[in-house]
């Protein structure tokens, strides 16, 4: 060992963040729904019978903390895994040791793998036959839905906990025991943070205590002292943390959770809710292309024909993105949001092709009626193909009788006008 590595406290260079993660459960912040008195979670870990569990939930609530919070708690042996690196080897070697400490002197061991969403299917698959006979006790944390990203198999075998965004009191608490650690914290300084930097720290941390604590620390070892005391002011405050930590993951689960609010914002006919939603998507970085192919779709499948300008309102915003680019085409984009939000809603058009498709899957594809087929080329008349069809604008109404519907599937009925905008004056009796 040299005099650097002698010398060096990892402790001491970590994060605020990371110096400030609780030690035991009462110095652990928020989740009171799986850690309050008297609950399940709080409860095994207290008595030391945790069993294997997954923890979920967004960025900065505690997954990792309260991992550690069950290792300093437990008298198992803990191992900590990573889901990147750690192959299907290095699982094999963890059980092993976990057998040899079970067998030889009765000790339990507990894993933990945070990110447990990286882990592949044979990562997973390593674990199961450890984690089912008891060998070990795992615990994996994800911000990604694990009924998408984790084995049913070893879903079964582990209880799921979700933690959830902590609130504006917690933010704050947590920020107040860092000012006031003089070990792990900032409490060797004198810091005086004006309120209108505590609000915007709390706002713009959006739940998650490690971004507020790094925006802390940020400001109060960026600011010089004044007569001995670090005065945070709302303009330091807003250096320290520019931009609001918005939950968003292109490729995870979160994604698909905006956006299915976003499209149910708009068939609910809730145009705050669908303009909120929209400026969630833009300000994440989310593809408009993408965007704008949703507003497309909907504007059919939840207006159609009870307000076919809907559909226009669509493509003319698609039009306008291609040619203005953002952040101009916020504006159509958000045009066309609020004409399908606000337009009389049908579904017709989709429950009919639908509806179309359903019985073309489960019945023989019918044959084309001869006056039906196509009459242009020589020869066809000698087929028999267009005897007998009627061009419909030689008659009163511009419609005459006849079928179009093969033998076999005539009488069946796949479209039905609703009665909502303009679709309730569709009528189907076109002879009158």
């Amino acid at each position: 060992m040299d005099l650097f590595s002698a010398t060096f406290n990892q402790h001491q260079v970590a994060p605020l963040a990371e110096r400030m993660r609780p030690r035991t459960l009462e110095e652990y912040i928020g989740q009171d729904q799986i850690l309050g008195p008297g609950k399940l979670l709080r409860r095994a870990i207290e008595a030391d019978r945790v069993s294997s569990l997954i923890l979920y939930g967004p960025p900065g609530t505690g997954k990792t903390s309260l991992a550690q919070v069950i290792a300093a708690k437990t008298t198992s042996r803990f191992v900590r895994i990573n889901a990147v690196t750690a192959g299907v080897k290095d699982i094999r070697e963890i059980i092993t040791q976990a057998t040899d400490e079970l067998h030889l002197y009765g000790k339990r061991t507990l894993v933990f793998c945070d990110e447990v969403h990286r882990f592949n299917k044979g990562q997973q698959d390593a674990l199961l036959p450890a984690v089912e006979n008891g060998t070990i006790t795992f615990i994996g944390a994800t911000t990604e839905n694990p009924f998408f990203e984790l084995n049913s198999a070893l879903l079964s075998r582990s209880a799921l906990f979700r933690l959830e965004l902590l609130e504006p009191a917690q933010i704050r608490l947590g920020l107040e025991q860092a000012l006031r650690d003089p070990e792990r914290g900032l409490g060797q300084y004198q810091v005086h943070i004006s309120p209108e930097a505590w609000e915007h720290w709390i706002n713009y941390a959006n739940g998650d205590l490690r971004r507020a604590l790094n925006a802390l620390e940020l400001g109060v070892l960026t600011t010089q002292p004044k007569n001995g005391t670090r005065h945070i002011t709302l303009e330091i405050a807003e250096e320290s943390i520019q931009q609001r930590a918005i939950r968003f993951d292109k490729s995870g689960d979160n994604h698909y959770d905006i956006i299915s609010a976003f499209i149910k914002s708009m068939r609910g006919s809730d145009p705050d809710a669908a303009l909120y939603w929209l400026a969630v998507l833009l300000e994440a970085g989310e593809d408009p292309r993408f965007i704008m192919r949703r507003i497309i779709v909907h504007a059919s499948e939840d207006v159609g024909l009870a307000d076919p300008t809907a559909m226009l309102q669509a493509h003319a915003a698609a039009n306008a993105l291609e040619w203005l680019g953002m952040p101009e085409a916020r504006i159509p984009m958000a045009q066309a949001v609020l004409a399908i939000a606000t337009a009389k809603k049908s579904n017709s058009a989709v429950m009919s092709i639908d509806r179309a498709l359903n019985y073309v899957k489960k019945h023989p594809t019918g044959e084309v009626p001869a006056h039906l087929k196509d009459a242009h080329y020589p020869g066809a008349d000698q087929l028999g193909h267009g005897k007998g069809y009627r061009y419909p604008h030689d008659y009163p109404n511009h419609w005459v009788e006849q079928t179009y519907l093969p033998q076999g599937v005539q009488g069946e009925t796949f479209y039905t006008p609703s009665n909502m905008g303009k679709e309730k004056f569709i009528n189907r009796s076109y002879s009158e």
